[in-house]
């Protein structure tokens, strides 16, 4: 595969925050303005996957209007638990 097909490769990138449970019942009850409690505090690491797959760590940082995040460290195959 040559440099140039490589570069037109579509990649999903996701980044989580932290992780929340809760009933099917109580999520369908919330609405504008809810509130979800996450198991992480501000201090934690964002997860940062592509194509569901963990690759790096990082942090949140806001600029303006505008959400992102600061890669802090990269995960390997052997790293992902």
């Amino acid at each position: 595969m040559s440099d140039n097909a490589v570069k037109t490769v579509t990649v999903e990138l996701s980044v989580v925050l932290g992780r929340a449970s809760m009933p099917v019942n109580q999520l369908l009850k919330m609405g504008r303005g809810a509130v979800i409690e996450l198991d992480t505090t501000v201090n934690d690491h964002a997860y940062i996957y592509a194509n569901d797959r963990l690759i790096a760590r990082g942090e949140v940082l806001v600029i303006d209007n505008h959400v992102g995040v600061t890669i802090t460290d990269t995960v390997g195959i052997s790293d992902e638990t």
